[in-house]
C-alpha cells in the first residue's frame, strides 16, 4: 500500500502556502495605522484607541454575495466580487454611523485554484481600500467533494466603532423628514436567484449576449460591483443630522426603510422620482414580474436610502453630489404604521 498524504487526499497545503504569499502584498495594501500585526498569524491584531471617543460602541457585521458567484464563474471573472463582500457588510454597519475598521474573509473551495483565489482577495483588498478598512485576517478553506469543480463560497466579517451619542438608529425620525435616495450601480448582491431564471432560463441568454439597453453583455451587467458608501456616509455625518439611514439590500425599499423607522412613522415613497435603471425595467417586462414583487426583491436603482430633517434635505443632496453620488429626494416621512407606501 502506497503512503498516504493530505494532497492525495484532496488538499494541498503548498498551494495554500503560495496564496498567502501572493496575496501579502494586497492585505498590506489596506493596513491602517493601528493594524499591530501582519499576515499570517493566529489572531488579527488592531490596537484600538477609546480615548477617542467618550463612549465607543463596536458594530459588526457579517454577509455574503449570494448566487451572484455563479455569474463569477460562469464568465470566469473573479476580481471583483470580493468588492461586493466587502460592501455588503461595510454598507450594513456605516447605516448606524459606524466607521469601519477593519475586514475579515472566509474562502471555502473543494480544490484551491491559487489564480482564481488571489483574485478574489484582490477584489477584497479593492472594497477595504475603499471603505477605509484594513484587511486583517481570514480564512482559506480546501474541502475535498464539497463544492462543485472550480466554484466556491466567500463570507466576509466587518468590526467598526461609534460613539454612543452619535449612533444612528432611526429613533428621531418625525413626519416631515425627508427620504434621500443614493443611486445603486445596479443588482448589487441581490435578486440574483430572479435574475438568473429570467436572462438564463426564460430568456435562454448568455452571459455574453449584448444587451442594447445596457450597453453591455449581461454577464458585465450583472457582475458590476455593490458600491460602497462608507466615505460619503461619514462625510454627511460630520455635518448633517442623519436620522435614520437604510442599506437597500435583500427585501428592496419594501422591506429594509421599515427597519429604521421610529414608531408611528409611515414612508411615502414617490415612484417615478429617480432613475430606475434600464436592468430592473429589462427583468420586470422579460420577466413578466409585477411591481410588488420587483419592490420587495430588487433595489430598483437605490442602494441607499438617508432620511433627514426637511429643512437639510437641499444641502446634504449637494454634499452628496459633491461626495460622487447619484442622488435623489424619493419621498417623506408622514404619519402612519411603519412601512413604505408607494404614492
Amino acid at each position: 500500500m502506497s503512503k498516504l498524504d493530505y494532497k492525495s487526499a484532496g488538499v494541498d497545503i503548498d498551494a495554500g502556502d503560495r496564496l498567502v504569499e501572493m496575496i501579502k502584498p494586497l492585505v498590506r495594501s489596506t493596513f491602517r495605522k493601528e493594524v499591530a500585526g501582519d499576515i499570517g498569524g493566529f489572531g488579527g491584531l488592531f490596537r484600538f484607541d477609546p480615548k477617542k471617543y467618550k463612549d465607543p460602541i463596536l458594530v459588526s457585521g457579517t454577509d455574503g454575495v449570494g448566487t451572484k458567484l455563479k455569474i463569477a464563474f460562469m464568465m470566469d471573472k473573479h476580481d471583483t466580487v470580493g468588492i461586493d463582500l466587502v460592501a455588503m457588510s461595510v454598507n450594513d454597519i456605516v447605516v448606524q454611523g459606524a466607521e469601519p475598521l477593519f475586514f475579515l474573509d472566509y474562502f471555502a473551495t473543494g480544490k484551491l485554484q491559487v489564480e482564481k483565489a488571489r483574485d478574489v482577495i484582490k477584489g477584497i483588498a479593492d472594497g477595504c481600500r475603499q471603505a477605509g478598512c484594513a484587511l486583517i485576517g481570514g480564512e482559506t478553506a480546501e474541502m475535498p467533494s464539497f463544492y462543485p469543480e472550480g466554484e466556491y463560497d466567500i463570507a466576509g466579517f466587518a468590526v467598526g466603532v461609534v460613539d454612543r451619542e452619535r449612533l444612528i438608529d432611526g429613533s428621531r425620525i418625525i413626519h416631515g423628514d425627508k427620504i434621500i435616495g443614493l443611486a445603486s450601480t445596479g443588482l448589487h448582491s441581490n435578486g440574483y436567484s430572479l435574475a438568473r431564471k429570467v436572462f438564463f432560463e426564460h430568456l435562454k441568454l448568455k452571459v455574453d449576449s449584448f444587451i442594447d439597453e445596457f450597453g453591455c453583455t449581461v454577464g458585465e451587467e450583472l457582475l458590476k460591483p455593490t458600491r460602497i458608501y462608507v466615505k460619503t456616509i461619514l462625510e454627511l455625518m460630520k455635518v448633517f443630522d442623519l436620522k435614520g439611514i437604510a442599506h437597500i439590500t435583500g427585501g428592496g425599499i419594501t422591506e429594509n426603510l421599515p427597519r429604521v423607522l421610529s414608531e408611528g412613522c409611515q414612508a411615502n415613497i414617490k415612484r417615478g422620482s429617480w432613475n430606475v435603471l434600464p436592468v430592473f425595467k429589462y427583468l420586470q417586462k422579460n420577466g413578466n414580474i409585477d411591481d410588488d414583487e420587483m419592490y420587495r426583491d430588487f433595489n430598483m436603482g437605490i442602494g441607499m436610502i438617508l432620511v433627514v430633517p426637511d429643512k437639510e434635505f437641499d444641502k446634504v443632496m449637494a454634499n452628496a453630489e459633491r461626495l460622487g453620488e447619484k442622488v435623489y429626494l424619493i419621498g417623506e416621512i408622514a404619519e402612519g404604521e411603519n412601512r413604505v407606501i408607494y404614492v
